[in-house]
């Protein structure tokens, strides 16, 4: 990651949506370790509320959440606010619902730089 991308990042507020307590505490050591401050949520209905009032730069959405939830009803809600989110899944842009076909994903597992580049991008748009 360049200088500029680090600058680009410090102080940015992401949502962090993952279900997976290993993947969550990978991801949300990267993201600090770039600057970031992170607001995590392992379920459906915590990602919602932070969706719909925590003041956030960005979202990172593991797309699905187990018990057969996803995080389609969050990129709604951050959608409907003008909020930039990335997917993030273990089987690429597959599964991703038709309405968010142009959103941008990142394959798990995933490379940090791959994953601080994606977010770079999210919030340079």
């Amino acid at each position: 990651m360049t200088m500029n991308g680090a600058a680009a990042l410090e102080g940015k507020t992401v949502l962090l949506v993952e279900d997976e307590s290993l993947v969550s505490m990978l991801a949300e050591e990267i993201l600090m370790e770039a600057g970031c401050e992170v607001i995590l949520a392992m379920r459906l209905d915590r990602a919602l509320e932070v969706a719909r009032s925590a003041e956030i730069d960005c979202a990172l959405l593991d797309v699905n959440l187990g018990n057969g939830a996803t995080s389609f009803p969050v990129a709604q809600v951050l959608s409907e606010r003008g909020v930039p989110f990335i997917f993030v899944s273990g089987y690429g842009t597959h599964g991703i619902d038709g309405a968010y076909a142009n959103a941008p994903v990142v394959q798990k597992p995933y490379r940090p730089d791959l994953l601080l580049s994606a977010l770079e991008a999210c919030l340079a748009d």
